[in-house]
């Protein structure tokens, strides 16, 4: 790992991938999620924010294939789920109802959703652009700000080259797994920038699938 002390963030080459290139990688990323506690993670950051609700709304943003979503919706069958990504193609299999959005513009007015989810999406900025990011979620948000992503950390940096031959990753996969990571935060650099946002966060670290979650309360 070339910096493990400060994030390192460059550019990931699933934005600029061919159509079948894409899906291969997305195909691979719900399956990190679901065998290695992606999924687990997002399941016990809506448990606690909706705090035995059943009926709730969350917008997911930076959805990719809507396999986030599908967990949630999975979990709470009455909550209005839906994903937003900028690129329609990684929505393709994402479940209904979705939207082709720019986070950075997005359509709704403030205090839209009782929950704005962001999985494995924030690390693919600067700390400055997270902190716009997380400030604007904030506004569109009524009960709370969610996060889960990665935890830099040299054995998360080195799992996907490690197991390439066995799990049958694809190359694109296991390049920007390596450089996601590199990019991914400590707990201390996320309580940060979400403070920096106007936040009062509270952020767990998610062993041993080195996740980091966030739940930041909307006052």
């Amino acid at each position: 790992m070339r910096r493990l002390h400060g994030r390192v963030v460059l550019p990931e080459l699933l934005e600029s991938a061919e159509p079948a290139e894409a899906r291969r990688n997305l195909d691979d990323l719900r399956k990190i999620n679901r065998w290695f506690g992606g999924h687990r993670v997002v399941r016990s950051l809506v448990g606690e924010a909706a705090a035995g609700a059943q009926t709730f709304s969350l917008l997911d943003v930076g959805a990719a294939s809507g396999d986030t979503a599908a967990v949630v919706k999975r979990r709470y069958p009455r909550a209005s789920v839906v994903s937003a990504d900028i690129r329609p193609l990684h929505l393709e299999s994402a479940p209904h109802p979705k939207l082709a959005a720019d986070a950075f513009a997005l359509p709704f007015q403030p205090r839209t959703f009782d929950f704005v989810l962001c999985s494995l999406f924030l690390h693919h900025f600067d700390d400055d652009t997270i902190v716009s990011l997380l400030a604007a979620f904030a506004a569109t948000a009524r009960r709370a700000v969610l996060v889960s992503d990665l935890e830099r950390h040299p054995l998360a940096y080195y799992f996907l080259p490690a197991t390439r031959s066995i799990l049958r990753w694809n190359e694109l996969t296991v390049r920007d797994g390596a450089v996601s990571v590199q990019a991914g935060f400590r707990p201390l650099e996320l309580e940060r920038l979400a403070r920096a946002a106007g936040l009062h966060p509270r952020v767990r670290r998610h062993r041993p699938w080195f996740r980091l979650s966030l739940i930041a309360p909307v006052k």
